[in-house]
């Protein structure tokens, strides 16, 4: 990662935390003054950043909040090994090997292990209305990936049975009906129309199904071309994917604190976006033209398989299926 990139990472980081209401918005002339260089003595790691030192005042917050905010922000980038706040509010960077990060984190993500944050806490959920009881379900799988109980009641104590149907602007099918409502925010009003069965990713649902259906197609033909999946360095084109993937767990486990299974549905749109964005931008992921496949080809073809057990895991906790082809 050059200063440049680096730069424009933090700077993403910042306008992400402007967006989500966490800090004031910052003017661009003031953004113009964020620099990116070697740590004087003193500082930590390969690259410093003076962001929250020049972004505090008209961010409303102290430079050592806005540092420890964009921390939390940045240290899940897989090109980044640590991030720490050193002095007054300056931001430490410390790159990573590409390759041993890499296979760290698609091993991690292929033996998917959802985490224990909930762990002893007991759960009652009392939903009313027939998009509460859909809601009820996501948020019941996903408190207990994370090690939670939960008991989930209707409001004359019985236990949750399916929910009724309701009318709908289109005859869709339930798994079409129940993504609808996880995927829009809470307080939005779910679209049941004809567009949640349209067969382009323009739909979200057949993104994610489709992006997954693909990762297992690329393993299959890898493995008739003679080679399989072997985690490594893919190369400057996989950032964010692997940032996504990286960023994960921490995902999950927010959306079940929060109750929030939408965050989960948005999540894993852009974890499809980004795999088949990769696709697009290598040639397809495997050899072409009766090339042999090197490491960089092994190396996608595992990161795609670990895309894949995202969607398919994300899908499954949401309550819909994964089909394998698409």
């Amino acid at each position: 990662m050059t200063p440049a990139e680096l730069s424009r990472t933090v700077l993403g980081a910042l306008r992400r935390a402007v967006a989500a209401g966490e800090v004031d918005s910052v003017a661009a002339d003031v953004l113009a003054r964020v620099t990116v260089a070697v740590p004087r003595p003193g500082g930590y790691g390969d690259y410093a950043c003076n962001v929250a030192l020049v972004a505090a005042g008209a961010a409303r917050t102290s430079p050592l909040a806005l540092a420890a905010l964009l921390r939390e922000r940045l240290r899940h980038d897989p090109r980044l090994a640590d991030v720490r706040v050193t002095g007054p509010g300056f931001l430490n960077f410390a790159l990573a090997d590409p390759g041993t990060y890499e296979r760290d984190l698609v091993a991690e993500t292929l033996a998917p292990r959802y985490g224990d944050a909930l762990a002893g806490h007991h759960v009652t959920l009392r939903p009313l209305g027939a998009r509460a009881h859909v809601l009820a379900e996501a948020v019941a799988r996903l408190t207990r990936a994370q090690g939670g109980e939960v008991r989930v009641r209707t409001d004359h104590g019985e236990p949750l049975r399916a929910a009724p149907p309701s009318a709908q602007t289109a005859p869709l099918d339930p798994e079409s009906r129940r993504w609808a409502l996880l995927h829009t925010a809470p307080a939005d009003r779910p679209r049941l129309d004809a567009a949640l069965l349209v067969q382009r990713v323009e739909n979200p649902l057949f993104l994610v199904r489709y992006a997954h259906s693909r990762a297992l197609a690329l393993v299959r033909n890898a493995a008739a071309l003679g080679y399989a999946p072997e985690p490594g360095d893919s190369g400057p084109h996989a950032a964010p994917l692997l940032a996504l993937l990286a960023e994960h767990p921490a995902v999950l486990r927010r959306a079940a604190e929060h109750r929030a299974p939408d965050r989960l549905a948005r999540r894993l749109v852009r974890v499809a976006d980004a795999l088949l964005d990769l696709h697009d931008r290598t040639g397809g992921l495997l050899p072409l033209g009766g090339l042999k496949p090197g490491a960089a080809h092994r190396a996608r073809l595992a990161l795609a398989e670990a895309a894949g057990t995202v969607l398919a895991g994300g899908l499954t906790l949401l309550g819909i299926s994964a089909p394998p082809y698409v």
